[in-house]
């Protein structure tokens, strides 16, 4: 078997004393969906702190393409091909869906002040090659008809869209998604996991955590269990449903 395209080892964070997570370890293998599940307070979201950058590790190593990138800055992991959403979607609500796309593109050439002032070959070329690229994600995600609305006009849905289509301008090789269908209607979240799918069957690997089982049931090759900031199950969805020790962690002990 390949190595897994991340590796999180032994990893640790804790606030104020209190232990967040206690020597985590996942793999995630290249061009698959992997979950990651647990009750509220698992650690589920620190761990994509850690991994993604927003706050360090106490110890432990995240290696990414074979690359320990333990304690890089979000967004050098980030241009590295590492990218996550949020559980409540970050974009620019006065910005519109088209701007808010543009805005995560790699290697934008007003980030030079030569090539802005200049408008160099080079620099157009890159700017008509993002336009191209936001024009298209727009079309995958059904937001054409919307470019041109501000964010704050979409739907709740359609604003998980919009975080999905500003991570892919990033050109990621990994994305973790904090809970892409919470708090959407069933007939969307079957649409958002639709996406994914074809996503990953397209080379993209996915790190997702979410709450909805059918949402991981029907997507996840594999899913692992936090508990208590802790390692506590992984396999198949089939297998941990199973589980009397994740059954327990959900639902609690029966006196």
């Amino acid at each position: 078997m390949s190595a897994p395209l991340l590796e999180v080892r032994d990893l640790t964070r804790s606030f104020y004393g209190v232990h967040a997570l206690e020597g985590v370890d996942v793999a995630v293998p290249a061009h698959r969906i992997t979950g990651l599940i647990g009750p509220n307070g698992a650690g589920k979201t620190t761990l994509f702190n850690c991994i993604s950058g927003v706050v360090p590790p106490s110890s432990g190593r995240v290696v990414f393409d074979g690359r320990d990138i333990t304690g890089w800055r979000a967004d050098r992991i980030a241009t590295a091909g590492l990218v996550r959403t949020f559980q409540i979607a970050r974009g620019f609500p006065r910005l519109t869906v088209y701007e808010n796309l543009l805005l995560y593109g790699n290697a934008q050439p007003g980030e030079r002040v030569y090539a802005a002032l200049l408008r160099t070959r080079a620099s157009r070329r890159r700017e008509a090659a993002l336009v191209e690229k936001a024009h298209a994600i727009a079309d995958r995600f059904d937001l054409v008809r919307l470019l041109n609305a501000p964010a704050s006009r979409l739907s709740g849905g359609q604003k998980k869209l919009l975080e999905i289509g500003r991570v892919l301008m990033a050109d990621p090789r990994i994305i973790l998604l904090d809970e892409p269908v919470a708090g959407v209607n069933p007939s969307l979240a079957r649409e958002i996991a639709g996406h994914l799918r074809r996503l990953a069957d397209e080379g993209l690997t996915v790190l997702l955590i979410e709450h909805h089982m059918d949402t991981i049931a029907a997507l996840c090759d594999h899913v692992i269990v936090l508990a208590d900031g802790r390692n506590l199950a992984e396999g198949t969805f089939a297998e941990l449903a199973s589980n009397r020790a994740v059954q327990e962690a959900y639902m609690g002990r029966r006196q």
